[in-house]
């Protein structure tokens, strides 16, 4: 089978529904895990201008990834009374930004419970 670049308008092989392809028929070359993690932590910082922790989670989903990301919200004395934001990432298959949401804030060090 030829290989498929990002670049080739190549019609999808089986004509079918195939993810890996956008609406105009071309190759989407998807990011690793790794990759996906790195792009949604940098993105995320990049809009929002704060501090990054980390990111916490990584799930593949059928039209990309979303990736959990831990930013600073406001910095306190001491640090480990920070305020820290956790939020969701939205990638599609190549690692474009669709969507973020903050899905819950709290002070570093307390940890939850149950």
């Amino acid at each position: 089978m030829a290989e498929l670049s990002r670049g080739g308008a190549e019609p999808r092989p089986d004509g079918g529904d195939d993810d890996r392809y956008d609406d105009e028929d071309e190759y989407l070359e998807p990011v690793s895990a790794a990759e996906a993690a790195r792009a949604g932590l940098r993105q995320l910082v990049e809009l929002t201008g704060r501090d990054p922790v980390g990111t916490t989670s990584l799930t593949s989903v059928r039209d990309g990834w979303v990736v959990g990301v831990e930013l600073v919200e406001d910095h306190r004395i001491p640090a480990s009374t920070d305020l820290l934001g956790l939020y969701e990432v939205e990638l599609d298959v190549e690692g474009g930004l669709l969507g973020y949401r903050r899905v819950r804030r709290y002070q570093r060090g307390k940890g939850e419970v149950g």
